[in-house]
């Protein structure tokens, strides 16, 4: 959930709570003022209780869009997604492979490796980014090897 509307939730039940210790504060306060005290509470908590609520299926909602989307590609390449902190795309941008082929990988991962080696005054930082692309496309690579080996062995019926 969203950082921002739980700190908002949480002001507005602190207002909520501070406005209720100054009217208990202001002293003997009769039936009817502690009864409205009483709706005006109410009456926040459920605001804030359905604002959370529709934040929550808001929430809900997007995770399981996101999660729709990564399913389309296989939990694996989902997976492999969550551990290297890429995507297959992502992956495939920086090493600049439009498919997945081993040689085309190697030699551009190669190429970008020593092009952004710190010695020559290239970037620590892209060079690590283009460490984390290989690996991500290696781990896809045999992803699908092991799905093409699965494949092969299913029984034809």
């Amino acid at each position: 959930m969203c950082i921002y509307r739980v700190c908002e939730y949480a002001k507005i039940i602190e207002y909520l709570r501070r406005v209720t210790c100054m009217v208990c504060e202001l002293g003997d306060i009769g039936v009817k003022q502690a009864k409205y005290l009483a709706q005006i509470i109410v009456m926040g908590v459920q605001v804030v209780g359905r604002a959370f609520a529709r934040a929550l299926r808001q929430e809900f909602a997007a995770s399981r869009a996101a999660a729709d989307a990564r399913g389309r590609a296989g939990h694996q390449s989902a997976a492999a997604s969550n551990l290297s902190g890429l995507s297959l795309q992502e992956a495939q941008q920086i090493l600049n492979v439009s498919k997945l082929s081993p040689e085309e990988i190697q030699k551009n991962y190669e190429h970008l490796f020593k092009v952004n080696d710190k010695s020559v005054g290239g970037s620590f930082y892209l060079q690590s980014k283009v460490v984390r692309a290989w690996e991500r496309l290696q781990e896809e690579l045999r992803i699908q090897a092991q799905e093409n080996r699965e494949k092969e062995q299913m029984p034809k019926t």
